[in-house]
């Protein structure tokens, strides 16, 4: 438990990264996604998650 939240608070410190330094880039960012279809930002979340998953994997068995 204690490396998972280690992990999820490094995540969070990641995720927070761009929107602390540049926050009017990702602001114009943001307004662009919905120019996006649905079908690709799914296609792009699936994909992030299989590499997730497999560096997850990669780590537990090396």
């Amino acid at each position: 438990m204690e490396f998972f939240l280690c992990v999820i608070g490094m995540v969070m410190i990641i995720e927070g990264l761009p929107y602390f330094a540049f926050p009017e880039k990702i602001k114009s960012w943001l307004e662009k996604i919905n120019e996006i279809p649905d079908r690709a930002l799914r296609g792009f979340g699936f994909v992030l998650m299989l590499t997730g998953l497999l560096l997850v994997y990669l780590g537990r068995v090396s």
